[in-house]
């Protein structure tokens, strides 16, 4: 048996990030034996205190053999703690640096053009990666996720009521919402539906959504959502969209949710209406599962 496959995590305090490397260092460590050893620099002030604080972190630490990090403010600290250790350096997303100052990036297909393909270096993912895996035992219940304005869509708080009061005509309903969720929604939600049950984000712990993913037979989101839209897919829950303004039609990750509609993987609201309320069979995705055995594959670890 292979001894302890050493790495160090690279943090810099953003929940969405975290999602993506603790999916990979997860889905390791259904593959491998792990040692894992974090190093923070969340609200660190420029690269290059980053880099220092970083250092010192890792003089601390047991030497590495790998080191995974996601998310701008990691990337020039990465790329000094390769050279500085040796170790593998893995980035997650595309980076703001040459993809060759890293031994391997994996990123959302979204995130490249039309045309490009995995390569020596470079593993595109469906999505970002996440921490959620198909549930074992069987599935029942029903959950809505709701995002809010962003860079790609808009919000339509009256167009949204009206999807969810078609849904709840379904069945009982859970419900939780996100940071960008508009002031007042949740409420409003409470006050004209009071019959969802309703889990405010902030009152929710981090292993909360993953474990009440792996339950439910039928999850909705916000099409704004595109992280939430691929841990629903990685569930195993059947998966609807819910409509919100598109603010750009030719944005990558609209792209990306097209094709998913396409291969139905996917169910946009009006399909639902018009297919007799029923959403497309469950396809799930394992993409953190299949880029951590790439990555061992391709790195020789």
């Amino acid at each position: 048996m292979k001894d302890a496959l050493s790495i160090w995590l690279l943090a810099d305090g953003k929940p969405g990030h975290e999602n993506q490397s603790l999916g990979l260092v997860e889905a390791l460590g259904r593959l491998r034996e792990l040692s894992v050893h974090r190093i923070e620099i969340a609200q660190v002030g420029n690269f290059w205190s980053r880099w220092k604080w970083a250092r010192a972190q890792a003089a601390a630490l047991p030497m590495a053999e790998l080191i995974i990090a996601a998310g701008h403010a990691t990337h020039f600290a990465l790329w000094c703690l390769r050279r500085a250790s040796g170790a593998k350096a893995v980035v997650l997303m595309k980076p703001s640096l040459p993809m060759s100052f890293y031994d391997l990036c994996i990123a959302p297909r979204h995130d490249f053009g039309e045309g490009v393909h995995s390569r020596e270096g470079l593993i595109l993912s469906e999505g970002a990666l996440n921490r959620v895996v198909p549930g074992l035992g069987p599935r029942e219940g029903k959950l809505i996720l709701l995002g809010g304005p962003s860079k790609t869509h808009g919000w339509d708080g009256d167009a949204m009521m009206k999807a969810l009061t078609d849904l709840v005509s379904t069945g009982h309903w859970q419900l939780t919402d996100s940071r960008r969720t508009p002031q007042g929604f949740v409420e409003r939600i409470h006050k004209e539906l009071p019959q969802i049950e309703i889990y405010p984000h902030q009152q929710t712990e981090p292993a909360w959504l993953p474990g009440i993913l792996q339950q439910v037979d039928e999850c909705w989101v916000s099409e704004d959502s595109v992280s939430m839209t691929f841990e629903a897919l990685s569930s195993g829950a059947k998966v609807g969209l819910l409509p919100v303004p598109r603010l750009r039609e030719d944005a990558r990750v609209l792209r990306g949710l097209n094709g998913l509609i396409r291969e139905g993987r996917l169910t946009p609201l009006e399909s639902w209406r018009e297919n007799g309320r029923e959403l497309a069979a469950a396809r799930p995705l394992r993409e953190a599962q299949r880029c951590a055995e790439l990555l061992l594959k391709h790195l020789g670890l």
